[in-house]
């Protein structure tokens, strides 16, 4: 039986930094490990929400595809869904959810949350997938597409990872998006307000897995990179 209180994430998003940005994972492994997740593909091609097993990849034009089991990532969290009603929220800012998710919650594990309801004026982006030899998250990262819906139906899928994790996940939210019609996705930057419900998932264990057979990864000397900084401005 799956166990719902693991997270499992695929990499770190410090790798990403310099840009490790090999695909080190199939998204059939990646789907052994869970059915709800998000990452993104090799070269940061575009932004992966996984729900109900099945992988949606938004791209950088904004289609929303699904992506084979040969699909390879550099970084994931995937976890098997057991999600449970937290609360009920009506035409919610997105810092007031935030805040409100804190307030229900501890700040010192890792949990995930799951808001399907209506939306407005959702922000989303999704970057043009690069090719070796690659750049810097910073650098490729400026080839991000945005995308905008003054009203949409969708589903919020988000992480919440412990401020003494940051680097390896980004310390706080990391929100991810997808309609109901999947014509719309990706990376969430902000939206006006939220209504729906709620779902919570905690987690007591994560499960961190690296890249061990990639050479570039092993090689590389991160001792003089500002990982922490590079990460929260992309993010």
């Amino acid at each position: 039986m799956p166990k719902s209180n693991i997270l499992y994430q695929h990499g770190t998003l410090a790798l990403l930094v310099p840009g490790l940005l090999d695909g080190t994972i199939t998204m059939k492994e990646l789907l052994t490990h869970g059915d709800t997740g998000i990452g993104t593909g090799e070269g940061l091609d575009g932004e992966l929400i996984i729900l109900d097993g099945k992988p949606y990849q938004v791209d950088s034009t904004g289609e929303v595809n699904i992506v084979n089991d040969r699909f390879t990532l550099p970084f994931a969290n995937i976890h098997f869904g057991d999600y449970q009603q937290l609360v009920n929220v009506d035409k919610i800012s997105q810092k007031d959810l935030e805040d409100k998710i804190l307030s229900l919650t501890s700040a010192n594990t890792f949990f995930s949350i799951e808001l399907h309801g209506h939306f407005t004026n959702v922000r989303t982006r999704a970057v043009r997938k690069s090719h070796k030899p690659y750049k810097t998250l910073a650098k490729t990262a400026e080839k991000q597409s945005i995308f905008e819906k003054a009203d949409v139906t969708g589903t919020l899928l988000s992480y919440y990872s412990p401020e003494i994790f940051d680097g390896a996940a980004v310390g706080g939210f990391h929100h991810h998006f997808i309609s109901d019609e999947h014509d719309f996705g990706g990376h969430l930057l902000s939206f006006g307000t939220a209504s729906g419900d709620v779902k919570l998932q905690q987690f007591d264990t994560l499960e961190q897995h690296l890249p061990v057979k990639n050479h570039s990864y092993m090689d590389f000397d991160f001792s003089g990179e500002d990982i922490l900084g590079d990460i929260h401005k992309a993010e």
